[in-house]
């Protein structure tokens, strides 16, 4: 596929239709699985949990069926479903917000303040245990992530971090903010890599989707326990970086 970048022109040919099914899918069933997530408020953690999974796969099986998306999975064996982790991944779309719930152990995201604007689907990220933060405090924002992070690991739930801290155009890696490696350095629990390259067939602001397959790669999990902070996120951040170059 010929690399794109964030200035250059896409001049795929345009699935309207497709894209337009996946739009209202998307916001229809949305609103249906917030709903009942409220309901099942009184539910344990596993059970609510397990409702907004089987969302996500919905939500794949829809984008299989209305644009031609699906992915491939390499290294899922590096993957402890009975160990907590924290894991990195790139981020590029919305793609990877649901597969990778779907792919990887439970998990608490890391999400910012901003989405609790949107009514029933913000609020309901907060029955899946998500870790808010304020973005336009970071020091708030490290606290808390620092907090809710550890306790959560200590609860057997992986952390999911974008490190980059917003989508970042197909085959670009944003470098690494600090937050996900100054929880790892904290908890001592192991960071796991992941890269994808959703951007290629879910661009970043783009209502269009494109047909193919996303290609995930997960690398074995980086030990931090007495690391400093700097040098996990540097072996991360190297990691994925290589990945996506060998894409």
């Amino acid at each position: 596929m010929t690399q794109q970048n964030s200035s250059s022109v896409d001049n795929r040919p345009k699935n309207y239709l497709g894209s337009s099914l996946l739009f209202f899918s998307i916001f229809f069933t949305a609103t249906i699985e917030a709903t009942i997530l409220f309901a099942l408020f009184w539910a344990s953690f596993e059970i609510r949990y397990k409702f907004g999974r089987l969302w996500c796969m919905l939500m794949l099986w829809i984008m299989k069926i209305t644009v031609g998306l699906k992915y491939e999975v390499e290294g899922l064996e590096n993957v402890n479903p009975e160990q907590a982790a924290i894991i990195f991944s790139n981020h590029q779309s919305a793609w990877e917000t649901l597969a990778l719930r779907v792919i990887l152990p439970p998990q608490s995201a890391v999400i910012k303040r901003e989405l609790l604007y949107l009514p029933l689907w913000g609020w309901s990220l907060l029955l899946l245990k998500s870790i808010v933060i304020d973005k336009r405090n970071p020091r708030g924002a490290l606290k808390s992530l620092v907090k809710q992070g550890t306790q959560y690991l200590n609860e057997g739930i992986c952390v999911l971090i974008f490190p980059e801290g917003t989508r970042a155009a197909p085959r670009d890696v944003l470098p690494f903010n600090a937050g996900g490696s100054v929880l790892a350095h904290h908890s001592g629990y192991p960071v796991i890599p992941v890269a994808h390259n959703a951007g290629d067939f879910w661009p970043r602001y783009s209502f269009f989707k494109y047909a193919g397959t996303i290609k995930v790669k997960i690398g074995a999990p980086i030990e931090t326990k007495g690391r400093k902070a700097a040098e996990i996120n540097a072996e991360a951040e190297a990691w994925i970086r290589k990945a996506m170059a060998e894409m």
